[in-house]
């Protein structure tokens, strides 16, 4: 059985600084429970800039190597790993990434993109995953705590969610130990020039926070006007000059202390 693992490149919350992403390292310690249990050969696979130090720490975390798919930099951003992947997993039984990176906008598509390239199978928020007689059985996470176990048959992609049961052991010896393998992929370059392949990184803008009021109503009442159609007041001002109808916003603002001045 062969077992492949996709790797990213975090960034820390607060200063920025590229690290491990924290869903990729889930995966890689389940990975690697699977590949003992069953006597798997387990890859590490990333598609990037191999002198990332940041890629080191997987090797920290347990990955013997990790193998790298130089991307080329087109000037406006990295291109789309997505092919080359496709290209390097054909023939493995399960491949295990995080739902996503650690960015501001990580749109969360690219195991979607490479399982639709490789026609095979995905299974999303996967907390915990047991293999037997070519199928895996896979717990997913669901909102409100709930839990849900489906089956699914190889080969098959899965995305390994945050709260997974997996905890990374971190050991600054096998870090000296591994190895980063750069190597080149021949659908790199057709990846790279395709229109629309290109991802381009910028930083994250703030979004407006919208104002509003706090719910002073009991649950009762709040249960009572989901069914039924009330006035809940407020006041429409259409006459006056435009002072006069910023004095009312303003006092309105104040008056449920949105405001502190």
């Amino acid at each position: 059985m062969k077992i492949a693992v996709l790797v990213s490149v975090g960034r820390h919350p607060v200063s920025g600084v590229a690290r491990y992403s924290r869903n990729d390292a889930a995966a890689l310690t389940l990975a690697l429970s699977l590949a003992k249990q069953h006597n798997a050969t387990l890859d590490v696979l990333h598609a990037g800039d191999p002198s990332n130090p940041a890629l080191q720490e997987y090797l920290a975390l347990g990955a013997r190597s990790v193998e790298v798919l130089a991307l080329p930099d087109s000037g406006d951003g990295q291109a789309d790993a997505s092919a080359p992947l496709a290209a390097r997993l054909q023939g493995y039984d399960l491949v295990l990434t995080g739902t996503r990176t650690e960015g501001a906008f990580d749109s969360g598509m690219l195991p979607y993109r490479v399982a639709n390239a490789l026609n095979i199978p995905l299974v999303g928020a996967a907390v915990d995953v047991a293999l037997q007689s070519g199928s895996a059985q896979v717990r997913q996470f669901m909102p409100k705590g709930l839990r849900r176990r489906v089956e699914v048959q190889l080969p098959a992609l899965v995305a390994v969610h945050p709260m997974a049961n997996a905890t990374p052991t971190y050991a600054y010896a096998r870090l000296r130990e591994g190895t980063i393998r750069p190597v080149t992929s021949s659908a790199s370059g057709a990846s790279s020039g395709a229109a629309g392949s290109v991802w381009t990184i910028r930083p994250a803008s703030a979004k407006p926070v919208r104002l509003a009021a706090a719910e002073k109503r009991s649950g009762h009442a709040r249960m009572l006007s989901a069914t039924t159609t009330e006035s809940r007041g407020g006041s429409v001002v259409i006459e006056g000059s435009s002072v006069e109808k910023a004095q009312v916003i303003l006092a309105y603002l104040r008056e449920h202390q949105l405001v502190d001045y």
